[in-house]
């Protein structure tokens, strides 16, 4: 097959952030297939423009993937620049990606990171007469309304809700990273049946074998992706407070390393400035191919999410993979059927938006000893590797398009008989 996957947000290992489509396309070409990825040339992680001034777009190959940057205007924040930006980025889509393509795409693939570059990917293969795959990653607008706090008669919510609608019913077929999502497709007339669950996973290859933490200095506590609303990380600032001064059962103080970047980092800075929280540490960003190095330096990892409604489709982050396959234990601040680290035994569930069970959390740990943690490291990899390896998801991956193309000839079949 010849592949186009549109994500806006799609990266290569020399970005920071995941590469869940950067991996989907090295498997998929081991397999024979031809695939290019189409993204915004507005890195939303590191805020630059990865394209020098010039025309609206070029391709790259990156690692022996091809991507294809559409131009997109920068933004600040997440007011209308950003709503700008996602609408220019679809539009890009539709006027700008065709001119730039090398081959026939068989199918066309729409992430939704956000729904307007889905859309055009719609509108592009409906024109093209292929198959068009969405992959739901988001549910929008519920994201807005139930994390974010945007009222849901707001005119933007009406917009998204329509494109919701437009993008289930139009689909041949539906890839989510969302297991218990059906039912919600099926109420906005989509096709449940017609639906596959390819969460995001972890490409082994990219990842040094682990080695154990280092059992002299701090016992440190390490989170690294976005700082956003989302990502509920004022628990964290607020549990270091709560163990300012502390250490665990072998002596060794407690400390919290926040790698990465977004919205929230600098109001999560100055609080800990406010609180004089020395024992937390601010990182910037790191590419993808040196995030594992950081990843080693710690004892345990956090995850976390504002306590929410949308969870009850299931969670997919992509740093919750790295962060087994580096065999540490987990503490995850979430509630959603299916966690992984629940799932594993790969960690310890704690209440969401809860500071005090978060500091608890850490003291269960340390308590636990090496041993302990060890173990729950070893269940956590074995998991990650037995169910979210990207070679196995790749099949999987395959196997939705290739029904997507089946229904796209029963419809051409009933079309001609009748």
């Amino acid at each position: 097959m010849n592949i186009l996957i549109i994500n806006p947000y799609a990266l290569d290992p020399d970005q920071a952030g995941g590469t869940r489509h950067f991996s989907l396309a090295r498997a998929l070409q081991a397999r024979g297939h031809r695939v290019m990825l189409a993204a915004a040339s507005f890195d939303h992680g590191a805020r630059v423009d990865v394209l020098p001034p010039g025309p609206p777009a070029a391709r790259r190959d990156r690692h022996g993937v091809a991507f294809l940057r559409l131009r997109t205007p920068p933004y600040r924040g997440n007011g209308a620049g950003r709503l700008w930006n996602m609408v220019a980025f679809g539009r890009a889509v539709e006027r700008v990606l065709p001119a730039h393509l090398d081959f026939r795409p068989d199918v066309v693939v729409g992430s939704s990171p956000h729904p307007f570059g889905a859309r055009g990917g719609l509108r592009l293969a409906r024109r093209m007469g292929v198959p068009f795959v969405l992959e739901l990653r988001d549910v929008w607008p519920q994201s807005l309304t139930d994390v974010m706090g945007v009222p849901p008669w707001h005119p933007v919510i009406w917009l998204l809700g329509r494109l919701e609608r437009e993008l289930y019913r139009g689909a041949d077929h539906i890839i989510t990273l969302l297991a218990q999502v059906g039912p919600r497709v099926a109420a906005r007339g989509g096709d449940p049946e017609a639906l596959t669950w390819v969460p995001n996973g972890i490409d082994l290859g990219l990842v040094p074998t682990p080695g154990p933490p280092a059992d002299a200095g701090p016992f440190t506590i390490l989170y690294a992706g976005s700082h956003g609303v989302t990502n509920a990380l004022d628990v964290l600032v607020d549990a270091a407070a709560e163990l300012r001064g502390e250490a665990g059962p072998d002596g060794r103080p407690y400390r919290f390393v926040l790698l990465g970047t977004g919205p929230e980092k600098p109001a999560l800075e100055a609080r800990a400035a406010r609180l004089g929280l020395d024992a937390l540490v601010f990182r910037p960003p790191v590419p993808k191919r040196a995030v594992y190095g950081c990843l080693a330096e710690a004892d345990a990892f956090w995850v976390s999410a504002r306590d929410s409604g949308l969870w009850d489709y299931g969670i997919s982050f992509n740093k919750l993979y790295d962060f087994m396959a580096m065999a540490r234990p987990t503490l995850a601040g979430v509630r959603s059927p299916g966690n992984p680290i629940l799932l594993s035994g790969g960690g310890l569930m704690v209440a969401p938006g809860s500071a005090r069970a978060m500091a608890d959390g850490v003291r269960a740990l340390a308590a636990a000893g090496p041993g302990a943690r060890r173990e729950m490291g070893e269940r956590a990899r074995a998991y990650v590797a037995a169910h979210f390896d990207m070679a196995h998801l790749a099949a999987r991956f395959e196997t939705a398009l290739e029904a997507a193309l089946a229904q796209a000839r029963r419809v051409r079949g009933g079309a001609h008989a009748r």
